[in-house]
């Protein structure tokens, strides 16, 4: 059982930066975040393979989000710069899972955290 525990959201312009944390009980060779905006379904944004630091990211992030690790404290990052209104979501952690981005990815993720919520406002 791995416990992933998120931080850090809130609400920002458009424009702006935020930083969302996730510290896990361990890490798995695979850590990713997904976002989940109501009515849609959920999507990854951005995967780590915690070993070599290989990383992937959606297509609609990619130049804005970094995700990145710091393996002595078990926690993993998602920087997002230049926030869209079409970011807003829940921002969840998952542990255990392909590292890929396609549709339905999270379909495959064995753990997940309780979320946290990031509101960009135009």
């Amino acid at each position: 059982q791995v416990h992933l525990v998120e931080s850090g959201g809130g609400s920002v312009q458009a424009g702006g930066s935020l930083r969302v944390s996730c510290v896990a009980s361990e890490l798995s060779p695979c850590m990713g975040w997904f976002r989940q905006a109501p009515g849609k379904e959920r999507e990854g944004v951005a995967v780590l393979n915690t070993a070599p630091g290989y990383t992937a990211y959606a297509d609609s992030v990619k130049g804005r989000f970094t995700i990145s690790q710091d393996k002595d404290k078990a926690t993993i990052y998602l920087q997002m710069n230049n926030l869209k209104p079409e970011d807003t979501a829940m921002y969840y952690c998952a542990a255990h899972g392909p590292c890929a981005i396609y549709s339905g990815a999270w379909r495959n993720w064995n753990y997940w955290g309780q979320g946290t919520q990031v509101t960009v406002s135009s």
